[in-house]
C-alpha cells in the first residue's frame, strides 16, 4: 500500500512541475509579444528595421528551444500562442483609434516575421519529432 501512494505522488507531482513548464513557455512567449510590440521599431539602419529581425529570430529560437527542451510539439506551441495573443491583440486599434504597432516597414516585418519564426520554430519540432525513432508527439 505504502509503494502505491508513492506512485500517485510522484505521478501527481510530475503533472504539476509538466503543467508549470508549459504554462511558463506560453508566458514567455506572452511577454516577449509584449516586449516587442512596443520595442519593434527602436533599432533600424537605414530601410532595415533590426529590432524586429531580433524579435522575429527570438521568438524561433523561442519556439524551437522550447519544444527541444520539452520534447513535445506543445513545448514549441504554447510560446507561439502567447506571442500571437500579445502580439495581434496589441496591433488592434482601440476604440479611440490609437495602435500600438503602426503599419510601417518595422511593423510589418514584426507581425509577419514573427508569425513566420514562430510557426516556423513549431514546424522544426513537429520535423525533428518525426525523425526521431520513438519519441512522443
Amino acid at each position: 500500500m505504502p509503494s502505491q501512494r508513492a506512485g500517485l505522488s510522484s505521478g501527481r507531482r510530475s503533472a504539476f512541475v509538466s503543467g508549470g513548464a508549459y504554462t511558463l513557455m506560453f508566458l514567455l512567449g506572452l511577454a516577449e509579444g509584449v516586449v516587442g510590440s512596443f520595442q519593434y521599431s527602436r533599432a533600424a539602419v537605414g530601410p532595415v528595421p533590426l529590432a524586429a529581425l531580433g524579435f522575429c529570430a527570438a521568438i524561433l529560437a523561442t519556439c524551437g528551444l522550447a519544444g527541444w527542451a520539452m520534447r513535445s510539439t506543445a513545448g514549441a506551441l504554447l510560446p507561439a500562442l502567447g506571442w500571437f495573443i500579445a502580439s495581434f491583440g496589441l496591433a488592434m486599434p482601440n476604440p479611440g483609434g490609437s495602435v500600438i504597432i503602426a503599419n510601417t516597414s518595422a511593423g510589418t516585418w514584426y507581425l509577419y516575421g514573427g508569425s513566420v519564426c514562430g510557426l516556423a520554430g513549431v514546424g522544426s519540432t513537429i520535423v525533428t519529432a518525426i525523425r526521431q525513432p520513438g519519441s512522443r508527439r
